[in-house]
Formats: C-alpha cells, sequence, structure tokens
C-alpha cells in the first residue's frame, strides 16, 4: 500500500469516529452562540441528517469489506456471498433521503434548507454533494470519499467558531473546495471517461451472473422497480431476439466509419451507455465489439456536481431516484464559478487529456442505449434554487465553449464515430411489452426500401430556391428555408440521406440550412427536449438566429421564456438553426399514435416522425472539413454556416455546444413545399402524408 493511500484510510477513520461521536451527542452545545436562534434547531437537524446519511454510508463501505480500497480498485467476485436482501437493505439505507418522496423533507432540498437562513444555499450544495458519494464507494475512490466527508467536517467546524461565520465565508469554504479539488477530480472523470476494460460496472456486465437480480445492486446505483422489470424483461428474451437487437446496434457503429470514411485501423475502445437492467443484451453488444477489436468503457453518469460542466454524459445509468433534485441543483456552480475557478478547472482538463494521449488515439466513439417510456416530468420553478448571475451565465457559457475546443484539440470529432438507438421501459404503460417489440420492429426497417424514397425528396429540395414548412389546425408554425445553390448538381447535394447507421432508427433527410432569409415561427404543441416537456411551444426565428420563445409551461411567461433559456438555448442569447430535416419514418409514427406515446418518445425517434429544427451547432460539428457522400456518390456540401466558418479566425465565437432537435408531427403539418426560382411550387406533405411524386411508398406502415 502506497503512503498516500494509508494516509487517507487514516483520514477516513478519523472522520468516522468524528462523525459516529457526533451522532451520539447534542451538537447544538456546540454550535456558536453568535448563531441566531431562529435558525439554530435547523442547523442540529441538517447536521443530525448529514451524520445519519454519512453512517450509511460507512455502514456500507465496512459491508463491501476491506478490498474495496485497493490499489487496483474493488472485485466485485468479493461481493459474491452478500445475499439480495441485504443489497437491497444498503441500496435502500443510500438512497432514502430521496426516494419515494422524501426528497421534500431533505435539506437537499432548496425550499427546506430556506429554513437555515443565510447559511441555506451553502448547506443545500454540500447535502447534494454528499449525495455522491454511493458511485464513490461501489468504484472504491477512497480521495473522494474522504474528500466529501471532511467537506461536511470544515463546514461544521466553521459553524461552531466563537463569532458565527458570515454566508460568505461559507461560500468562500465551498470555493476552495472546488478550486483545490478541480485537478484530481476533473483528472478522475476523464480517466474513467476513456479507460476500457476497467471498473465496477466493466466486472458487472462481463462476469455476474445476469440471472441473479443481486447484480442490479453491486452498481450502487439507485435501483427501482422500473429497473428489475427490464432486467426481468431481458431475461425472457430468446437468444436470437437478444443477438438480433445487439447485432442491429454494433452494425450500426462499424457502418458508421464506413458512411463517414473515418479509418478504423488502430481504434480499441468504445464507450458503452446504457440503463441498468439492460445488461443480458448490453453484454452480447460487448462481447460483438470485442469480435471487432473494441474493449468497452463502462463509467457513470453520476457525480460531483463540480464536474457536471464539459462531460460528456456516457456510461451506465439508472432510473432516477428524483429528478427534481437534480432539476434543483442544476446551477450549483453558482456557488463558486468565477474566473479562477474556470482557469483551474480548464488546466486540469488539459493535463488529463495530455495524460491520456495514446489512449484518446484509440478511441472509437460512444454507443449509446437509451430509454424511454418514464412520466413526463415538469419541474417545479423554486424561487429558493441558486442561479447564476448574468455574469456567471456568460462565464459557464464561455467555459462550456473552452472546455469543447480542448477536447476536439486532442480528441477530433473527424477521428470517431458513434451509434444510438433507444427501447421502452415498462413505465411506458400495460403494453410494454408490444411497444417493446413494435420498437425492435422500428429499428430494423430496410435501408434499400428507404433510400430511392428519401432521395426523390432530396432531389425536389436541391433545385428549390427555398422550402416553405407550414402547420395546420391550431400549430401556427411557418418557417421559411433557403436553399444553398448548386455549383454542380450531378456531384454534389445540400442533404444527407440517412438511413440506419450510426442514428437508429432510420428515416430522414437532413441539411446544414443556409440562415440568412431564414425567416418565421416554429410553434408545436408539446415536446420533450432534454428531458424536460415544454408545452405550447413557440420560437420565432429572424436570419436564422432564435428571436422571441415562449412555452405554457407555468402561468409566468417569464418563468416559461427562462425554462427555455435554461434548457434548449443554454443560457445563450440567441441560437442558429443548426439542422433543418424531413423525418420520414411513418411507421415510427404509427406506433406512437396506435399506443398514445408520441410525447413519451426520445428525440432520436422523434426527429424521424416530422420535420425538425435543431438549435445550435450543425450535425457536422468540428468536422466540417470532411467530405460527407450519400450512397449515391454525391458529396454533402452544407457541412457549415457562418457560426462554423469562424472556427480558424475565431473559434470561441465558431460553436455553441449544444443540439437540441424540435419535431412538428405529421398531425400538425399543413405542408411541406419546394419553391423554385421561376415560382412554381411542389408539395412534399400536405396534410401530414407524403405527397411528391414517387414517394407515397413512405405513407405505409
Amino acid at each position: 500500500m502506497t503512503e498516500e493511500r494509508a494516509a487517507l484510510l487514516e483520514r477516513l477513520e478519523l472522520a468516522k469516529g468524528r462523525i459516529r461521536e457526533m451522532k451520539q451527542e447534542d451538537v447544538r452545545g456546540e454550535l456558536s452562540d453568535q448563531i441566531p436562534a431562529e435558525i439554530r434547531s435547523s442547523l442540529t437537524a441538517f447536521t443530525g441528517a448529514v451524520c445519519d446519511y454519512l453512517d450509511s454510508c460507512f455502514f456500507v463501505i465496512e459491508r463491501l469489506g476491506d478490498g474495496l480500497f485497493r490499489e487496483e480498485g474493488p472485485k466485485v467476485s468479493d461481493w459474491k456471498d452478500i445475499p439480495l436482501e441485504e443489497w437491497q437493505l444498503m441500496n435502500r439505507k443510500l438512497y432514502a433521503p430521496l426516494a419515494d418522496g422524501a426528497y421534500a423533507d431533505s435539506f437537499a432540498n432548496p425550499d427546506r434548507a430556506s429554513e437555515l437562513g443565510t447559511y441555506g444555499e451553502v448547506l443545500s450544495f454540500v447535502m447534494a454533494e454528499l449525495y455522491s458519494m454511493p458511485g464513490y464507494i461501489f468504484d472504491g475512490k477512497l480521495f473522494m470519499i474522504v474528500t466529501l466527508t471532511e467537506l461536511f467536517l470544515e463546514i461544521f467546524g466553521k459553524l461552531t467558531q466563537d463569532s458565527a461565520p458570515a454566508e460568505a465565508r461559507l461560500r468562500e469554504a465551498v470555493a476552495l473546495y472546488a478550486e483545490d479539488y478541480a485537478e484530481e477530480i476533473v483528472g478522475l472523470r476523464i480517466r474513467d471517461q476513456f479507460t476500457p476494460g476497467v471498473g465496477t460496472p466493466y466486472q458487472i456486465l462481463m462476469d455476474e451472473d445476469l440471472s441473479d437480480e443481486g447484480y442490479l445492486y453491486k452498481y450502487g446505483e439507485y435501483i427501482s422497480e422500473t429497473d428489475r422489470q427490464v432486467a426481468a424483461f431481458m431475461q425472457s428474451l430468446s437468444e436470437e431476439e437478444i443477438d438480433s437487437m445487439a447485432r442491429t446496434f454494433t452494425e450500426g457503429f462499424r457502418r458508421g466509419f464506413e458512411t463517414m470514411r473515418i479509418p478504423f485501423e488502430g481504434k480499441k475502445s468504445v464507450t458503452l451507455r446504457y440503463a441498468i437492467g439492460q445488461e443480458r443484451m448490453v453484454r452480447r453488444v460487448a462481447e460483438q465489439f470485442l469480435e471487432m477489436g473494441l474493449t468497452p468503457i463502462l463509467t457513470r453518469v453520476a457525480g460531483s456536481r463540480l464536474n457536471r460542466k464539459g462531460v460528456v454524459r456516457q456510461g451506465v445509468v439508472s432510473t432516477p431516484v428524483s429528478r427534481q433534485f437534480e432539476y434543483d441543483h442544476r446551477m450549483d456552480e453558482a456557488l463558486f464559478l468565477g474566473r479562477r475557478y474556470m482557469e483551474r478547472k480548464l488546466a486540469a482538463q488539459r493535463s488529463a487529456l495530455e495524460e491520456m494521449g495514446e489512449l484518446l488515439s484509440q478511441y472509437a466513439g460512444p454507443a449509446l442505449i437509451e430509454t424511454f417510456g418514464e412520466e413526463t416530468f415538469l419541474p417545479e420553478a423554486k424561487e429558493t434554487c441558486i442561479r447564476l448571475s448574468e455574469e456567471q451565465r456568460a462565464l459557464s457559457t464561455e467555459m462550456t465553449s473552452l472546455q469543447g475546443q480542448q477536447m476536439e484539440e486532442y480528441l477530433p470529432g473527424d477521428s470517431y464515430s458513434f451509434a444510438i438507438i433507444a427501447y421502452p421501459i415498462p413505465e411506458i404503460g400495460e403494453r410494454f411489452e408490444e411497444i417493446f417489440r413494435e420498437t425492435v420492429r422500428i429499428n430494423t426497417l430496410s435501408n434499400d426500401t428507404y433510400l430511392p424514397l428519401q432521395q426523390k425528396l432530396i432531389d425536389a429540395m436541391d433545385a428549390a430556391d427555398y422550402v416553405l414548412v407550414e402547420g395546420c389546425g391550431e400549430n401556427r408554425t411557418r418557417m421559411k428555408v433557403p436553399m444553398r445553390r448548386l455549383s454542380n448538381p450531378e456531384k454534389e447535394t445540400q442533404f444527407e440521406n440517412c438511413v440506419a447507421d450510426v442514428n437508429i432508427p432510420l428515416g430522414e433527410v437532413f441539411t446544414s440550412p443556409v440562415l440568412e432569409g431564414m425567416e418565421g415561427t416554429l410553434h408545436v404543441s408539446g415536446v420533450y427536449l432534454n428531458g424536460y416537456f415544454f408545452k405550447d411551444l413557440e420560437i420565432t426565428f429572424r436570419d436564422g438566429m432564435t428571436d422571441t420563445y415562449r412555452c405554457g409551461n407555468y402561468e409566468d411567461p417569464e418563468a416559461g421564456r427562462a425554462y427555455i433559456r435554461e434548457n434548449i438555448l443554454f443560457h445563450h442569447e440567441s441560437l442558429p438553426v443548426g439542422e433543418f430535416a424531413i423525418g420520414t419514418n411513418v411507421p415510427a409514427y404509427r406506433m406512437a399514435e396506435r399506443f398514445d406515446i408520441l410525447g413519451k418518445l426520445p428525440i432520436l425517434i422523434v426527429e424521424k416522425t416530422g420535420p425538425h429544427f435543431a438549435l445550435g451547432d450543425t450535425c457536422y460539428s468540428h468536422a466540417e472539413d470532411t467530405a460527407v457522400y450519400n450512397p449515391d456518390g454525391k458529396e454533402i456540401i452544407s457541412r457549415e454556416n457562418r457560426f462554423s466558418l469562424l472556427r480558424e479566425t475565431e473559434p470561441e465565437k465558431a460553436y455553441f455546444n449544444c443540439h437540441t432537435d424540435i419535431t412538428i408531427p405529421y398531425r400538425e403539418i399543413g405542408r411541406i413545399t419546394a419553391v423554385y426560382p421561376d415560382g412554381t411550387e411542389r408539395d412534399l406533405i400536405r396534410e401530414g402524408r407524403f405527397v411528391l411524386p414517387g414517394t407515397e411508398a413512405l405513407n405505409a406502415d
């Protein structure tokens, strides 16, 4: 054992002893006499809640055994003798403060933390930060466990000083914590993201008995009834079904290298993202990747609030224990975000990326398996939540941009591919199994059928002056989309003919549109974007940039605009239209209509069920200089816009580091019409149906 690890273990024992002493004491007597009487009892309750939670964490650490903190990480096989009932008990202990509605009473809830007066924001952050402990425990990350425990003890120590700390001094303590540990935390995350074949999740996926429900709990993530049901359903599928689902996915990933003409030689790793419960299928995916020479990388999505910005959200995920909790703490960095913190974090990322140079060169890309069907989440907008100042919003946007530039420097976007697919979860309703099997059918539609039909749409738009998109009924959409003039129509095209390779299921033609002259209104009655539901969403555009926006989620219009700014614009004042597309997958739309699940489908599928506009970067972000061709051999020349053209001269202005598709369903489309230079028009879609001659077959189920 190294001296550093021995010192960490000693610090953990000391912290553990102090926490358990505090559980037995009346800590009110230790609090400073200067603390106002009206919050002393709440501070005592806060301290007791933290000590109880940390003691639950220590209980789990002790039960998992001495091997948890070995240098090479824990061995999951060491835990084989722990019975299912005990796994379930440990899971309940770790997530009790957030599960089953308990979050309302947690001091991580900003409303409850307001009882702590001016200390509330800081202490709510501390409580939330401690809730990231389970992942660190099951990964054996001793440094983070010690650091988090000592953070609380330092904060408590300040509350016991003779003169009560001003709220500013507590903020200073948190800021120092964020800055002091930025290097370790960022480095930890980067190493996890790009090191293949290691870690607790990898051992579970490749080695555990998946017929034994106990394997679910060995991740250390919250395990819900949904996760258990998904695992049970996967066990019910035949070997042939499992193999076919996996092959659809891995072959799509492999074809991506061919489609984008990216060299596959020398690639040795692939990131797997999946939902806990899907392991039986994902193990087959991993085996097929290994046959290609790619070793999976498995990490977990959750972690410290200090490391949310700039993190590629890939890894193993479970059902969220409380989505309101995550929403309430989405801007926790307001406590410590300043230029010094940003510079420390950027330096830490650069150092970690330099360290990972060889592994980055061998990286083939992410393979993402999404889920859909969860209950629509309408977050409560709380006045008590901490928020970024205008200055911090600008700094946050700048930091995200600089982090993206660094990643592009060490891991160019044209050096790797990706694949993404989605399956439903039981929350979608009683007809889950029917929906699942229909989704499998949608995911395996024939490329050969769709390629020529989509090509007719492309040919019609390539010759147009502009395309007009209009809604029908109560849909107020009216968008004018200018088209580029092709200098060599025999060899060039504006639209990508997208079938099922990296982006499964098939079914869209898309382009990076001309921004100048793009005008109008985009409206949709309801849509699920970036994990949040938007009701009656309406955005207007001027020269391809967002101008005004509103939604019907809240009675207060300003609250609705703030909701859009945070979750679609990502604090940018305005965003360009990075993509215009027409989805052609009518079977997916029919599935959604038949089962009444359109509002629960992920963007991955929804974008194939109607025209859509994406806000943010283009689909070719950071890869504009790489020639891309359709199967007919034509080069897709619409790979950039006036912003990405700045990538060499003003890189800070070239990218927005976001891309959000907003789809208008067929039932809300009045017409999509190609308008030609001579004023003639050709309808592509009318009243939600494809009417361009030669494309009528797209209307079939």
